[in-house]
């Protein structure tokens, strides 16, 4: 069934008929499609144009014809939106300047939209793409071979509900809920990684000020503050110091720590500094020597 153009030589139409009114489609060879609801399809095409994904408009079906073996297949319009006008598909077409000039110059009269089926009743749901062409058909057999097209292929039933998408669905559009799943589930581990380096701030933090505070009170040596820390930062250290902490007494306090008996001996250690000792299990010699070392840097 012949699709014309604007017969008034010069006008290009924005809006154009792109399949005849259903639900029969019946083509010019004796094969048939049909539509048995045109809202449905006008929905899902909107739907798929609102992510940016509209059906080409070309000459002679080169989307497929020539793009199948991977030549080039320019667009000389697309399809922006559908519409229902009494039970037939009608398209707005934003043109290209050549497939205007192509149509003002009555070089091409004709349409014959391509799209997707599925199922024995061979249902319409969704155009692929639009041929400018003078030997129409309704549907060219290129564009209309149930296994041409990968997105025609059966997808698994509970695959589609698994993806929360309908029996119907397409292979592509399986492939579109995948990879939101994708972006969903990205999106989630980076929510995790900056929960964990928040919580790892965290502890960091409170083990810090728990061995400062430690050291402030003279609970531990200022000398073991690196040491300490370290043990917070094993799982249940924080808990471990804490207890130790609340048990110990204060072995120097940060007043006197340091100062010396003025009768003792070069290098005897005093009260305080023996008492580190004690707590850091470390000789008076060892300790009496790293002094020496530290004094001398």
């Amino acid at each position: 069934m012949p699709l014309a153009l604007c017969s008034e030589e010069g006008a290009v139409p924005d809006w154009v008929q792109l399949t005849p009114q259903g639900p029969h489609l019946p083509s010019r060879d004796g094969r048939s499609w049909s539509l048995p609801d045109p809202d449905a399809v006008v929905q899902a095409y909107a739907e798929r144009a609102a992510s940016g994904m509209e059906a080409p408009v070309d000459f002679e079906h080169a989307t497929h014809v020539k793009g199948d073996k991977g030549e080039r297949a320019d667009a000389i319009g697309w399809v922006k939106e559908l519409a229902n006008r009494d039970g037939a598909l009608w398209g707005r077409i934003d043109w290209t300047e050549t497939g205007r000039a192509a149509i003002a110059s009555r070089g091409y009269r004709y349409l014959s939209p391509g799209f997707f089926f599925a199922g024995p009743q061979r249902v319409v749901s969704r155009p692929a793409s639009v041929g400018l062409t003078n030997l129409p058909n309704f549907d060219l057999p290129a564009l209309n071979r149930e296994t041409s097209e990968t997105e025609n292929d059966p997808m698994d039933p509970a695959v589609l509900e698994a993806l929360g998408l309908t029996p119907t669905a397409t292979a592509a559009e399986a492939v579109l809920a995948i990879n939101g799943l994708k972006s969903a589930e990205q999106l989630a581990l980076n929510r995790i990684t900056e929960c964990e380096t928040a919580e790892k701030g965290r502890a960091e933090q409170a083990a810090t000020d728990a061995v400062d505070a430690a050291v402030a009170e003279g609970k531990i040596a200022p000398a073991s503050r690196d040491y300490h820390l370290a043990t917070c930062r094993a799982e249940g250290g924080l808990d471990r110091f804490r207890a130790f902490v609340a048990a110990q007494p204060v072995i120097a306090p940060l007043t006197d720590l340091g100062k010396k008996d003025p009768g003792a001996k070069p290098g005897q250690l005093n009260a305080e500094e023996l008492a580190v000792c004690r707590q850091l299990n470390m000789s008076a010699e060892d300790f009496a020597a790293a002094r020496a070392a530290e004094g001398k840097e």
